[in-house]
Order: structure tokens, then C-alpha cells, then sequence
């Protein structure tokens, strides 16, 4: 008896099985398979916390860099200015409670909260050519897309899930994928 009960203790104290999700996203109609975010949806009865470490995003040689950032629902993104102009920060879109972060100068950096799942597009009201983006997503289980289209997302507890693609300029794509250690899924997408 002693000897089952131990055996469950173990077997209860051992963690859940996680693998990955890998693949390539073939983007056509676009230069390259770069920029897409490829992540799990929502998981029923599953919440995840923000991380406690602010993301950043670059503003260096007029461009936001990273272009496409993930991000889990409630995380501070800091905005920093490299360059020697000013730059502003703002979003039209309503989930991101179309903010403006105001105008600032090199060296400084301000910050805005995404609290809602949101796919939120960055421009800068001084420099109308910058252009980035802001994915707030249900899950920590996400991958933006190297330029030929190959991701890797790490630590996805094994089970069933529905997998999306979002891309900026391109068609969403989903599929169920069932992960069970190492998983390849692929996707395509277009206009």
C-alpha cells in the first residue's frame, strides 16, 4: 500500500509533458515569410499572468524595431526613442484604447499597458512612413516568423489547441495542431 501511494505522489508531482510547435509559414504576395505571429488561442479555463518585465520596442533609423511584436493580454511595452529626432507613439485602434503616447526625445522612453487581446498597428505622428505592431495575445505560446517563414515556439504543454497566423499585411490562417513533444505545423497565407 505504502509503495502505491508513493507511487502516486511521484507520478502527481511530476510536471506536465511540454514540447514545441515548429514550422515554416509560407507568405505569399509579400517580399518575404518574415513578421507573422504564429501562436495558440485562447485555452479554456486557462489565464496567464503578464510577465513582470516590460517588452520594448526600438524607435532607431525611423523604424520601430522590433516591426511585429507578440506579447502576452497585459503586458508594458516601453517605447524607447534612439534617434536624434523626436518620434511619437500612437495606435488608432479602438482595443488598444487608441492611445498617444505624446512626443518625446532621444534617450527617453515611455510606456503603455495592452490590457485587451488586440492586434494593434504602431505609427508615429511626426514620421508617417513608421509603421509597427503590437499583437496582445491569450498565451504565452507564440513565435513572430524569421524572413523565411520558420518559427519555433518553445514549452507547450502537450494537448490539442487551436493554432493562428496573423500577419500584417496578409489573410489569418488557423488549424488544430496536437502537441505531443516535438510538433511541425506548417501554414500558408495570402492576400
Amino acid at each position: 500500500m505504502k509503495a502505491a501511494i508513493a507511487s502516486l505522489i511521484a507520478f502527481v508531482a511530476l510536471p506536465l509533458m511540454a514540447g514545441d510547435i515548429h514550422g515554416k509559414v509560407a507568405a505569399h504576395g509579400v517580399r518575404n515569410s518574415a513578421d507573422a505571429i504564429v501562436y495558440v488561442d485562447k485555452i479554456a479555463g486557462k489565464t496567464f499572468p503578464p510577465p513582470a518585465a516590460h517588452a520594448k520596442i526600438d524607435q532607431k533609423n525611423m523604424q520601430f524595431t522590433p516591426k511585429v511584436l507578440a506579447v502576452v493580454t497585459g503586458t508594458t511595452v516601453e517605447f524607447l526613442n534612439s534617434d536624434a529626432v523626436l518620434h511619437n507613439v500612437f495606435s488608432p485602434d479602438a482595443c488598444a484604447d487608441k492611445f498617444n503616447l505624446g512626443t518625446w526625445p532621444q534617450g527617453q522612453s515611455k510606456s503603455f499597458t495592452f490590457k485587451k487581446e488586440c492586434f494593434a498597428s504602431l505609427l508615429c505622428k511626426v514620421h508617417s512612413e513608421m509603421e509597427g505592431y503590437v499583437a496582445a495575445l491569450p498565451t504565452p505560446y507564440f513565435a513572430v516568423t524569421a524572413a523565411d517563414g520558420s518559427y519555433d515556439i518553445k514549452d507547450v504543454p502537450d494537448g490539442t489547441y487551436t493554432v493562428k497566423v496573423w500577419h500584417p499585411k496578409l489573410k489569418a490562417a488557423t488549424k488544430s495542431v496536437t502537441v505531443k513533444g516535438a510538433t511541425e505545423a506548417d501554414f500558408q497565407i495570402a492576400k
